[in-house]
């Protein structure tokens, strides 16, 4: 097995340089020509590090943990894939873990960050995430980054830009000829929930209509609470002729009750979701979205917990490039009275 010594001597540099470069160490002062000698000298030799004696050493493990929801949630994909391609840039391996639905007594979050398991943990806080694992997270040792979240008191998040997102989806709508439009919304104290309903406001003020306060849920993000919030939409003597679903999972749910109740989607109802995912374009018809920079916000999260761990810089970020886009698909059209 190669040795740091090997690759020293193969590039032709010390072996504290080799160190340096090779865990990507702020201290790695060396030229662009010489840092791809030694990557290249790494491949060569088929040099693997020795990830116990590193962690004794710098009393690091390289790791850092991905706290979500769902792990079957589509609209994780491109969050993970963007945290893991920073992460190996960074020389650091990405563990999965999920904070919701665990059973009776299992303490998996707490075990996680209690025993030096991880260096840094990103969370994403679902709906539903259990108040003490929030604040064993956050306030333990382990350096954390939330992801599109706030917590009162803790500085450190990467966000996305969900009030834009919003107002997207509404403009799209009002051009379309639009003036009945609801909103099926997240649970009211969730982050991104109140963010996109002031986006949702701000929007219909600035269009001149009326925001009718009975065509407004908070149910949730789950394809079955966009079900339920559909069917308390399809149950008023007057219907909207537009929604704006928060989330494009709740999406899904609301399409599938329109076809249960007989409601044609876009022929009576337009449908637009915030967020895209692989789902949105295999539903029948495909759903409008508006897409969010979910590989960016990964990336960007990543970057941000690897500062704090290295450099112990803290701050909040919004992610703003690649801006919210719209995605036209089947889903929406003119309402059949223009």
């Amino acid at each position: 097995m190669a040795t740091l010594s090997d690759v020293a001597e193969l590039a032709g540099v010390s072996i504290s340089a080799v160190s340096r470069v090779l865990s990507n160490a702020p201290s790695a002062r060396v030229s662009a020509e010489t840092r791809q000698r030694i990557h290249d000298a790494a491949r060569e030799l088929d040099y693997r590090p020795n990830f116990a004696a590193r962690a004794l050493k710098f009393s690091r493990t390289n790791v850092v943990a991905l706290v979500v929801p769902d792990l079957t949630n589509a609209i994780f994909t491109e969050l993970m894939r963007g945290v893991e391609e920073e992460a190996h840039a960074n020389g650091y391996m990405v563990l999965l873990a999920r904070a919701e639905g665990m059973p009776p007594g299992e303490e998996s979050i707490p075990r996680l960050i209690g025993e030096g398991r991880v260096d840094g943990v990103l969370v994403q806080v679902g709906d539903n995430m259990r108040p003490e694992d929030l604040t064993t997270l956050l306030g333990g040792r382990v350096p954390a980054v939330l992801i599109n979240s706030t917590h009162r008191g803790h500085v450190g998040s990467v966000a996305l830009e969900d009030e834009r997102a919003a107002r997207i989806a509404v403009e799209h709508l009002v051009g379309l000829g639009h003036t009945r439009i609801g909103l099926l919304n997240g649970i009211p104290h969730t982050d991104t929930a109140v963010r996109r309903g002031i986006g949702f406001r701000a929007a219909m003020e600035d269009a001149g209509l009326a925001i009718d306060d009975d065509l407004v849920t908070t149910l949730g993000y789950e394809p079955r609470q966009g079900r339920e919030a559909l069917r308390e939409l399809a149950a008023l003597p007057e219907r909207p002729t537009a929604v704006v679903v928060a989330n494009v999972n709740a999406a899904l749910g609301a399409l599938l009750e329109a076809r249960v109740l007989g409601i044609r989607v876009p022929e009576d109802l337009s449908i637009v979701a915030i967020h895209d995912a692989w789902t949105a374009e295999t539903t029948w018809p495909p759903l409008t979205t508006v897409r969010m920079p979910l590989y960016e916000l990964g990336r960007h999260a990543m970057k941000a917990i690897f500062e704090r761990i290295t450099e112990g810089k803290v701050e909040d970020v919004v992610v703003t490039d690649p801006p919210p886009e719209l995605i036209i698909r089947g889903s929406t059209a003119s309402p059949r009275s223009v």
